[in-house]
């Protein structure tokens, strides 16, 4: 099986480009962040840059390992519903399950491998970077000088292989495995990150307005429970549309097609459920512990401004795999769906209604996961807010989350329109006459 899963690359690279991006990015992140192991293990490093190091470099690592996973999960999702066809054939053809298997994680910890080699050069260069922006800010020693070595590259490559291992394997079990006991599993998975999650947020009331770990209970908390609306996504869309008072022929047809496709949709309304939420609860408490600091006068600690760099990195970071993750996953979905759109213009649709309704399907997927990624993140926000400042809303504004919901409106129908412009400029009867 590894030799078809060498031929399949060479035949069809582009289908394995969404998961090189997703391996570039993440092995590069990766061996960015845990270049500061190294860094902070070259002799001479003071204690506290050694700390600050360490401290960034374990914080963003764990959050590095946790997108790669996801990112190479929803791409290669979407890459096995749309070879169900090849994969039912070879099983007829006697293949087994575990070969099939095992052909689907060689064809993708071989394109890992690669993403993870083309992102050395960037890593290094990253890495260095990053080292100036702790040295500009105080937090690092200038004597310290950039590492780039052993620790960083096992890392990178172990990380990025096993996480592209483990999300093949996923893939590929949730596309043989019966449909009710995989929602079984989900829903106990969703069930227990929603308790878990309000637990958290609930315990913010214990700390007081000075603890240095005020922030992270309720900043977890929130991450929990959009992980419980993530996996719950499939039904929470359904409940929206049954409820949904849309008219005309795109609005008609959009609420139909997020209906018969929302399992499909899941990993794309997973993605804007967890970007919301993140981003939101992490910049909105950052943005009062910034005001309750300069209210107070209180000078800024080592910790404090090292919190900070975490916090708005990890938010940047964020930001970039999802945006990727949606890219992808909107890209793939789209383009599987020539035919569809051939057969919507022989029966009578135009261009423009065609694209009117992946419009405001990408609408409604939007304000669906903007919605849900609110919730959680206010979750977190309030506790945190009423804690530290004595106030319930925090005195931002509206500006940070109409940033967050630009950014993922525009990610999301803009990649969806322009993939469908794309898909039909293919004439009707070809398209119609592709395979599915």
């Amino acid at each position: 099986m590894s030799v078809l899963a060498m031929r399949s690359i060479r035949q069809r690279p582009g289908r394995f480009l969404a998961t090189l991006v997703s391996a570039f990015l993440g092995a590069g992140i990766i061996m960015t962040f845990n270049s500061l192991y190294d860094t902070a293990g070259r002799p001479g490093v003071d204690p506290a840059s050694k700390e600050i190091l360490t401290t960034s470099a374990s914080v963003v690592g764990g959050y590095g390992t946790l997108l790669v996973f996801f990112a190479v999960a929803s791409t290669l999702t979407v890459n096995v519903r749309q070879r169900a066809g090849e994969l039912e054939l070879l099983r007829c053809s006697g293949a087994t399950p575990g070969q099939i298997g095992r052909m689907v994680v060689g064809e993708t910890v071989a394109v890992a491998l690669i993403g993870a080699v083309l992102a050395i050069g960037p890593a290094m260069l990253g890495g260095q970077a990053l080292l100036d922006v702790f040295k500009d800010s105080g937090q690092v020693a200038r004597s310290v000088d950039h590492s780039f070595g052993p620790v960083a590259l096992l890392s990178g490559f172990d990380i990025t292989l096993v996480a592209a291992a483990g999300a093949a394997l996923l893939a590929v079990r949730r596309a043989t495995r019966g449909r009710r006991q995989r929602g079984r599993a989900r829903t106990r998975l969703a069930y227990g990150a929603l308790g878990v999650g309000a637990l958290s947020t609930v315990s913010t009331f214990a700390f007081s307005a000075t603890d240095e770990a005020l922030m992270a209970t309720p900043a977890y908390g929130a991450i929990l429970l959009s992980v419980g609306f993530a996996l719950l996504s499939p039904r929470l869309l359904k409940g929206v549309l049954e409820r949904l008072p849309l008219t005309g022929a795109s609005g008609w047809l959009a609420v139909r097609n997020l209906r018969r496709r929302a399992d499909h949709l899941s990993g794309i309304l997973m993605s804007l459920i967890l970007f919301t939420a993140v981003s939101v609860a992490t910049l909105y408490m950052q943005g009062v512990e910034s005001d309750a600091m300069r209210a107070s006068g209180a000078v800024r600690t080592a910790d404090a401004k090292n919190l900070q760099t975490l916090n708005l990195t990890v938010v940047g970071i964020i930001v970039v795999f999802v945006c990727v993750m949606l890219v992808n996953s909107l890209y793939a979905a789209t383009t599987y769906r020539g035919r569809e759109f051939g057969q919507q213009r022989l029966a009578g649709a135009g261009p423009g209604q065609v694209l009117g309704t992946v419009g405001t399907e990408g609408l409604i997927l939007t304000a669906v996961g903007l919605f849900f990624g609110t919730v959680a993140a206010l979750a977190g926000v309030i506790p945190f807010t009423i804690v530290r400042t004595d106030s319930v809303l925090p005195h931002q504004g509206l500006g940070i989350w109409l940033a967050v919901g630009s950014t993922a409106a525009a990610v999301t129908i803009g990649t969806s329109l322009a993939t469908a412009r794309r898909v039909l400029r293919v004439p009707a009867v070809e398209a119609v006459g592709s395979t599915a």
